[in-house]
């Protein structure tokens, strides 16, 4: 799985999905697919992509929460098949740039 991967499935589901980097802060990939390091203050001296890569847990918190999309916490082997279930789904607007 890949940051293209987790940015299709947060749009998909509409979604923010978060998880810890090694350097002590946070990614958040929004609803939108951007991802973003809110306690970055300078250019980054690390790669997210290979981040990505070491990271283990996962939080998915729905954009607009109700009773039956609460805020899950997954491993990655759990995003990886929440992902591919994904895969099947096809839409319109759904394209690389």
């Amino acid at each position: 799985m890949n940051l293209s991967d987790l940015r299709k499935l947060a749009i998909r589901r509409q979604i923010c999905i978060r998880f810890a980097l090694p350097n002590q802060m946070e990614c958040v990939v929004d609803h939108q697919g951007t991802a973003r390091v809110p306690g970055l203050k300078a250019p980054p001296q690390f790669n997210l992509e290979q981040d990505l890569s070491s990271a283990s847990d996962f939080v998915l918190e729905p954009v607009v929460p109700t009773k039956t999309n609460a805020v899950e916490k997954l491993t990655r082997a759990q995003l990886e098949q929440l992902f591919a279930g994904h895969q099947g789904v096809t839409h319109e607007d759904d394209h690389e740039d």
